[in-house]
């Protein structure tokens, strides 16, 4: 899609929004004037980047080691400077609450991750997390009194499960507590390890109605933002996730004598279910997306033909349905496939996460503070998962996203500019003062 197109997209999307019956922004009053500290916060953001810095540059802070746990004594810290009362959930979580002046309103939550990927970046994660936490002293410094109470939350685990938020939304532990993780640990002996108590998760959950609503501030972790020159993204919604394991059966045979129309060729067949996967995909309009991300062959030698051959298929969109008939399609594809070359194909599905909507009343408050800015925005989706998708269960859910250089993320090359996070962070900013005046 070109420029034109998602500017008009995103026109489209804003008036509609509107019509929806979100107050306008400049609802807040003479305390849309407050700005984020840029400076501050962007020294803060390399201060927590030597918390398990590798030779490259990146970060090895996955959940539960030692680097995770430093880095959020130190988060700690920041939030106590910011005038936070801070505690950590049974789930691990970090809260830091800063109290409104109406006490018996729920609270607005803002915040993100700060574990990492294994060899990940510097702003995933950490640039909403520490945002958020600059938007509570910012308002504290300001002398700025929001109606509901603030609350900055640190989600533990995202990377490996998005375990803290999906703990908060009340998720049956048994579902995650044994998981391994990158760390060693499993997750209850990582929540452990980071202060949390895995036998009294139910403490930690919060009940739809309990928060007021929830905005997450995210690097984009794509390019779209930065090859249309657009300064902010305000996210429709974050994708639904379904992946498959598939088997193709042949016959194993010897690659020397066994004639070439004679063979049962389960390698050759997934090499051509591979090829038909994104044809299939692109066949309809939309940002609908396929991969199959590994393979592996049996016997595996190079004088054996290949028996068997076991692949993954990822889909994701906004629209499960559309993932539902898509893949459909490929299974249908696929038995043709195996029909013609004597295999048979088989599809087990092993994991789904349902896509989340962004509320279209925060959407239009997103949207306005950045107008208000002089920022231009864009409406687009988010194709990667993110703590905000579980929260979205509990609360009306919105997110920011700012540009990602190259469109590079979970990589010691991912970077957004220290400009841009400054720009999202004020977006953040006046996004919680409107969501505190409005009546969602």
């Amino acid at each position: 899609m070109d420029r034109r197109a998602f500017l008009a997209r995103s026109a489209l999307a804003s008036a509609g929004l509107a019509a929806s019956g979100a107050r306008p922004l400049a609802a807040v009053g003479p305390q849309s004037a407050v700005r984020v500290n840029g400076e501050r916060l962007s020294r803060q953001l390399a201060e927590l980047a030597a918390f398990g810095r590798n030779a490259d540059g990146g970060i090895d802070r996955v959940a539960y080691s030692d680097a995770d746990r430093a880095a959020r004594e130190f988060v700690l810290g920041l939030m106590r400077e910011a005038g936070l009362a801070v505690r950590i959930d049974t789930a691990g979580n970090l809260l830091g609450r800063r109290e409104g002046r109406e006490r018996n309103l729920p609270p607005i939550l803002c915040g993100s991750h700060i574990d990492s990927v294994p060899a990940g970046g510097n702003y995933d994660g950490p640039v909403g997390s520490l945002a958020a936490i600059e938007v509570a002293r910012a308002l504290g410094e300001q002398r700025v009194a929001t109606r509901h109470p603030l609350e900055v939350v640190i989600f533990q685990n995202e990377e490996n499960g998005k375990v803290g938020s999906r703990a908060m939304r009340g998720e049956d532990p048994a579902a995650y507590l044994e998981q391994a993780t990158h760390s060693g640990k499993t997750v209850r002996e990582g929540i452990r390890f980071i202060g949390g108590d895995p036998d009294r998760l139910a403490l930690a959950r919060r009940p739809p109605g309990s928060v007021a609503a929830y905005v997450e501030l995210h690097i984009e972790q794509g390019g779209v933002l930065e090859r249309e020159g657009i300064p902010i993204g305000v996210v429709e919604g974050i994708v639904g996730i379904k992946r498959w394991a598939v088997t193709v059966d042949g016959f194993a045979n010897h690659a020397g004598t066994t004639p070439m129309d004679q063979r049962q060729d389960a390698l050759l067949a997934a090499a051509r279910f591979i090829d038909l996967v994104p044809r299939i995909v692109t066949s309809v309009p939309g940002a609908q997306v396929a991969t199959v991300g590994s393979i592996a062959a049996e016997p595996g030698a190079a004088n054996v033909i290949a028996g068997r051959a076991r692949l993954t298929l990822e889909m994701r969109d906004l629209e499960m349905a559309k993932v539902e008939a898509l893949f459909e399609e490929i299974r249908i594809a696929a038995d043709g496939i195996g029909e013609a070359s004597g295999t048979r194909f088989a599809f087990e599905e092993i994991y789904r996460t349902e896509p989340a909507r962004a509320d279209p009343r925060v959407r239009a408050i997103i949207a306005g503070a950045a107008t208000a800015l002089g920022l231009e925005s864009l409406s687009l989706p988010s194709g990667a998962g993110h703590d905000a998708q579980e929260m979205a269960r509990l609360a009306p859910m919105g997110m920011i996203f700012v540009p990602s250089r190259g469109g590079i993320s979970h990589s010691p090359r991912e970077f957004t500019d220290p400009q841009q996070i400054a720009n999202g962070a004020d977006v953040l900013l006046r996004t919680v003062l409107a969501l505190d005046a409005a009546a969602l």
